[in-house]
């Protein structure tokens, strides 16, 4: 439990997990605003009596978690609950509901937390989105294979971050992408014989980030984030984000039409969301829209006003504070999330300091624990670290992350197979 002043006039509960970047953000902004903090943490019920530092709760046991947040908040009112990533949009909507406060409808909870029902909901909206089949692992996959234009992306129903989204040119990768993805959703969430999966046809295009908040079912534009290394595939690790902007007017204007028509398709109505597109000579590609704020510790390249972070914004506006301050700052910002070249435990890291003596960069922060092992994408989601830029120009900001990143020696160790005597 968070310690704030007696005088804090809100109580949230801020729904997260133990591996979520996000977490210290919110707490930071609501100690500003203070607004009391309760931490919602997944994780099974066996290990909650070791948990003393918020409210223990299973994400997947919902309408037992709900259960367990009505009598928490019986006891200790609550004035909003907030969900920090996908894994407690739909948790913290049920509760939300259960207690009536502030919240989206579940449908769109679900709608966003689930590939397949955005899908349709954004094609029943006459949204510009890829051509999309759902299927499962039970399937002939061979027949599927011959039915299927390429390019194409296989993608999991639930997962984010770029997680188990591989692209494949020719019925042999088809069939080894989806098997890839099938592995990796068996390892997370157990064999199933029908494991779900999307195909859908590849967008050539520049991609692009929205950030925003749904105010009373109108969309309120944040921040546009540039993404200037192409994602082509075989695999959609996202590395650099800068905003603003450099797109034309017209083009971004068009971006922000299209993001605020799929979240009303969707049934966002309040909160923030955070939205994938993809422009080329057709327009705007809607690729992927979620009820909750952009994820790792990329908000940091965002400030409002005089001072003002997107997790204070979020929590004036669950609050019903004013949402005064609200326009970006004018100077360029970005972010590198640090990818992960290969497999194998991290021994240690060179070059900081070199790579922060490099004109505007703010820092440099690894996140990977020394001594544990990465994973990328497809299988992996996380990162390296972050880099983090400011200058007038979003061109000088992408220049210094792209050569802060080259002062960087990351000591990976190969994993070594298991070896079982008997």
């Amino acid at each position: 439990m968070q310690n704030f002043p007696n005088s804090s006039r809100y109580r949230v509960l801020l729904l997260t997990t133990t591996r979520s970047y996000r977490g210290p953000a919110f707490l930071a902004a609501a100690r500003k605003l203070n607004i009391e903090i309760i931490q919602g943490i997944d994780m099974p019920q066996e290990l909650a009596t070791h948990w003393v530092d918020g409210l223990a709760i299973d994400f997947s046991r919902r309408e037992e978690s709900v259960q367990k947040i009505v009598a928490f908040a019986q006891d200790t009112a609550l004035d909003g609950i907030l969900a920090v990533d996908d894994s407690g949009t739909i948790l913290a909507a049920l509760a939300s509901e259960a207690l009536n406060l502030p919240h989206n409808a579940i449908s769109a909870a679900e709608a966003s937390s689930n590939k397949y029902i955005m899908r349709q909901l954004l094609s029943d909206a006459q949204l510009q989105i890829p051509a999309f089949q759902i299927h499962t692992t039970a399937e002939n996959l061979a027949e599927i294979a011959q039915q299927i234009s390429f390019p194409c992306v296989v993608k999991p129903l639930n997962l984010n971050g770029s997680r188990g989204v591989i692209r494949a040119n020719s019925e042999q990768e088809l069939l080894a992408a989806i098997k890839r993805c099938a592995l990796l959703l068996s390892s997370l969430f157990g064999d199933d014989e029908a494991v779900p999966f999307l195909i859908e046809t590849y967008i050539p295009g520049i991609e692009i980030a929205l950030e925003g908040l749904m105010v009373d079912g109108r969309l309120r534009v944040l921040a546009l984030y540039d993404k200037p290394d192409p994602l082509e595939g075989p695999f959609f690790e996202e590395t650099i984000y800068v905003t603003p902007s450099r797109l034309p007017a017209a083009t971004q204007s068009a971006i922000m039409n299209c993001a605020g028509k799929a979240a009303r398709a969707l049934g966002l109505v309040t909160g923030p969301i955070h939205a994938e597109l993809r422009i080329n000579e057709q327009g705007s590609w809607i690729i992927e829209i979620a009820g909750r704020s952009i994820g790792g510790l990329c908000s940091e390249t965002l400030l409002f006003g005089i001072n003002t972070s997107l997790e204070e914004l979020i929590l004036r506006q669950l609050c019903s504070l004013e949402l005064n301050g609200i326009e970006q700052v004018k100077d360029a910002r970005g972010v590198m999330m640090i990818p992960i070249p290969n497999a194998g435990l991290l021994r240690g890291v060179d070059g900081i300091e070199k790579a922060e003596s490099i004109a505007y960069i703010e820092r440099v922060e690894i996140t990977a624990p020394i001594n544990n092992p990465l994973q990328p994408v497809p299988e992996g989601d996380g990162y390296l670290g972050f880099i983090f830029a400011t200058a007038q120009t979003p061109q000088e900001v992408e220049n210094a992350l792209r050569e802060a990143h080259t002062k960087l020696d990351f000591h990976i160790d190969p994993l070594l197979p298991m070896i079982t005597q008997y």
